[in-house]
């Protein structure tokens, strides 16, 4: 049976009646572009074949009720400006739902109650933008049940804001709006400051693939909330409001002059040169410079192993994999950091035994279950077909 069809069976079985109407949203990879969201700067993600699928039916009331193919029991809560948080750590994954409906309550939306079913093939704390997709699907869901609907960027807007501001996690725009609005077979020049993006294909004769190193970290118990702040604090040394107006040529002389310590200027050096890297890694895809943009990947994770310190032995040992084997032109951590996924960039002729030896390398080294995507840019969210 297929996915949306375990969907349907959920939502009849939960609710004894069927689904009318469903939403999608997909997780996202990011080629390049990491921890440069949060400081207004450039990122190069696109969405992925993996995906949040919400069946809906709209209720007369203002109730919601919502129940997960992959999580337990059924979780209910009043629409308000006020829902209160999961005591139960077992429904923490519903928190990232009732933010939303808070968010758009706030928002002045006018909704209605809805049941919803939600089953989700993105992996959690993967670096994949599982709550991203949440977020954005939920956003979709409550508008859909609403007969409402709002532009895509608008939408990534309201997720961030349910996580940062509900959920407790300060993350940037690059998930949420990677996800509402991909583009089917591009790769997106993203820009956090105007939200502006500028699609543009993979170069020919490559193939993403996208590896699960097993290792989970949850952001909002990282060192990612510590990484943004430390960013802030160098942005304010340097007397601008974010790092993307910074230059390297500033940090060095806020260091020189002990308005930077030696450690924040590391810190803020690697957003200066990934924003650098990312508008030269577009470049070589408008170019088709698929040699030029893997090497670029590869300056990317090294920056954020020796200078931002975000990732682990697991990430490293994958990368390092990668990069040996034949037909591999670049390989980085993707996401946040300290555990997750990397992203490799493959010559299709090289995929099926590259992935034929990375899975056996890397457990040769961890004793971690890994798994492997080949996979292409996808839609952003919307409408899902309940046929």
């Amino acid at each position: 049976m297929s996915r949306t069809g375990h969907l349907r069976n959920l939502f009849s079985t939960t609710y004894g009646t069927a689904p009318t109407l469903a939403v999608r949203a997909p997780g996202r990879v990011n080629l390049i572009g990491e921890h440069t969201d949060y400081n207004d700067g450039f990122c190069l993600p696109m969405a992925i074949e993996r995906d949040v699928r919400v069946a809906i039916r709209p209720r007369t009331d203002k109730t919601v009720r919502v129940v997960s193919l992959e999580q337990h029991g059924v979780v209910t809560f009043e629409l308000s400006a006020a829902i209160p948080k999961a005591t139960d750590k077992a429904q923490h994954w519903a928190d990232y739902v009732k933010g939303c409906a808070q968010i758009l309550v706030e928002s002045g939306e006018s909704l209605v109650g809805a049941d919803l079913a939600l089953t989700g093939d993105v992996p959690l704390g993967s670096g994949l933008s599982s709550s991203a997709a949440l977020e954005v699907a939920i956003i979709h869901a409550l508008l859909t049940a609403a007969g409402r609907s709002l532009p895509g960027a608008q939408i990534a807007r309201l997720g961030q804001r349910a996580e940062n501001k509900y959920v407790g996690t300060n993350c940037g725009i690059l998930d949420q709006l990677s996800s509402a609005c991909g583009v089917l077979g591009s790769v997106m020049l993203m820009d956090c400051r105007t939200l502006e993006l500028t699609p543009a294909p993979l170069p020919a004769g490559v193939s993403v693939v996208i590896a699960d190193t097993g290792k989970r970290r949850g952001l909002v118990d990282s060192a990612y909330n510590e990484r943004r702040a430390g960013c802030e604090a160098g942005a304010k040394a340097l007397g601008v409001s974010h790092l993307r107006d910074a230059s390297l040529h500033g940090l060095w002389d806020a260091e020189r002059k002990g308005t930077l310590s030696p450690l924040a200027r590391q810190r803020c050096e690697h957003v200066v040169a990934e924003n650098g890297r990312t508008i030269a890694a577009f470049a070589c895809l408008t170019a088709g410079d698929a040699v030029a943009l893997g090497q670029l990947m590869d300056q990317s994770h090294n920056d954020l192993r020796d200078k931002f310190a975000v990732t682990c032995a697991e990430l490293d040992d994958l990368v390092t994999i990668a990069r040996a084997l034949p037909g591999c032109l670049g390989s980085r951590m993707t996401g946040a950091g300290f555990g997750g996924c990397t992203v490799s960039l493959v010559r299709d002729e090289s995929v099926q035994a590259f992935v034929a030896a990375l899975v056996p390398a890397y457990r040769a080294k961890h004793n971690l279950p890994i798994v492997v995507d080949v996979t292409r840019p996808a839609a952003g969210a919307g409408a899902l077909n309940l046929a």
